[in-house]
């Protein structure tokens, strides 16, 4: 329980990680995108002030009375319509009064000036409902007397599409946020998925293990102590007993050997030691004692190898495998059954089938039959000796080689385990 909800804990913190994520990465490019709107929007505005500031320039070491008389009469020629010059002299009064509507003188009494914003770009509003960006000018008289120039553009447009922007944008930002929520737990759930598999692979393998330790080991202790309770009996009394533990040990042994297998390619440390074999000869050597096991379980085992070519492979965990598929033939088979052993290549790849007659396995048997500890009769499969991790090695070994291994129903009974290196 603890672990589940240990796992629980990290997949919400895994989500709300991803969520800052994304949050810190849409609120980031949303504001990189308002502030490059905000200064391109402006660019062709402060063009046009810049221009007419340098056409106002040229008016300057001349008398006060023809600077005013020339700045009045050229200032339509200069400024654009769009552009609305106020001519002002030493203490901030408009000298250009007249120039100006009823309406927009109004307005013209209601801006502020400031020496301060002289050769700067400011904004500033009027009654907080028409919005100008501008410059002041300072034109100096021959005997050093000065006249101010304010050159303003009207940017409300500009103001209101910036606006709309932002709103979009906030907009766009949030429902970016949101979907974030979900894609988060989606990338949570994701990576967490082989950690959870592997949890309960982790717990179905703790739990298999102490299950089948448990009862060689159990079997083992009750034979020695039934052999405590009769110190006077000779071995030959205790014989079954003696036999039966040993058995159990041996089991017990070749489980231990073969997790140890298992564990060592789970780290990746088994080194395959590869050189160019004839598989041929490599399966007749496997194969010879079976035949003659077989032969004694009125069973037959036919070899039908046709490897034309050497293959590069590691021999030893081939001969491995080999032995592997063949004690799960001879276990799963029954009187006049027959086992066969076909080897060819084709296009550069070695094929190895092991097919029988034997009992077979259901559907869902064949969908598990690699994994560790599965055993579709576990009642015969200890039996026969049987530890369950037999096919999930061969399957280990053949993955280390680059190739598959698959199993299949035998028509019209027992199964196809079919290798391809």
């Amino acid at each position: 329980m603890k672990e589940q909800n240990s796992i629980k804990f990290q997949l919400i913190k895994n989500m709300f990680f991803n969520l800052i994520l994304f949050s810190i990465i849409f609120t980031t490019f949303s504001m990189l995108i308002f502030l490059q709107l905000n200064r391109y929007l402006y660019v062709s505005v402060d063009k046009e002030i810049f221009k007419c500031k340098n056409d106002f320039q040229r008016y300057s070491q001349k008398s006060i009375v023809d600077i005013e008389n020339e700045l009045q009469k050229d200032i339509d020629k200069i400024a654009n319509p769009r552009i609305t010059c106020i001519l002002r002299d030493e203490d901030g009064n408009v000298i250009n009064a007249t120039s100006f509507g009823k309406n927009m003188k109004t307005y013209v009494d209601e801006i502020k000036f400031d020496k301060k914003n002289i050769d700067k770009m400011y904004e500033i509003s009027v009654n907080s409902e028409y919005f100008y960006r501008g410059t002041c000018i300072e034109i100096e008289s021959v005997l050093g007397e000065k006249i101010y120039i304010e050159l303003l553009v009207n940017i409300n447009a500009e103001k209101q599409m910036i606006n709309n922007f932002a709103k979009t944008l906030s907009i766009g930002t949030g429902i970016g946020i949101i979907l974030s929520i979900f894609i988060s737990y989606g990338l949570s759930l994701k990576a967490m998925k082989p950690i959870i598999r592997n949890y309960k692979k982790q717990t179905e393998f703790i739990e298999n293990v102490s299950h089948e330790l448990r009862t060689p080991l159990t079997i083992i202790q009750a034979k020695q102590e039934m052999l405590l309770q009769c110190p006077e009996n000779k071995i030959i009394d205790k014989s079954e007993d003696i036999a039966l533990a040993l058995s159990e040990t041996r089991r017990l042994s070749k489980m231990i050997k073969e997790l140890m297998d298992l564990a060592r390619s789970d780290s990746e440390k088994i080194v395959l030691d590869k050189a160019k074999i004839d598989v041929n000869n490599l399966i007749k050597e496997v194969s010879s004692p079976y035949i003659e096991m077989a032969q004694m379980q009125n069973k037959s085992l036919i070899l039908n190898l046709d490897c034309k070519k050497e293959i590069k492979l590691d021999s030893n965990r081939i001969k491995q495998m080999m032995i592997i598929l063949l004690d799960n033939a001879l276990k799963y088979t029954e009187e006049n059954d027959s086992i066969e052993i076909e080897a060819y290549t084709k296009e550069d790849r070695c094929y190895i089938n092991v097919k029988d007659t034997g009992i077979g396995i259901s559907d869902e048997g064949m969908k598990r039959v690699f994994e560790r500890f599965y055993r579709e009769d576990k009642a015969r499969s200890r039996e026969t000796g049987g530890t369950g991790l037999g096919l999930s090695i061969a399957h280990t070994i053949v993955s280390l080689h680059g190739g598959s291994i698959k199993m299949v129903h035998n028509k019209p009974k027992g199964c196809i385990v079919s290798v391809k290196l």
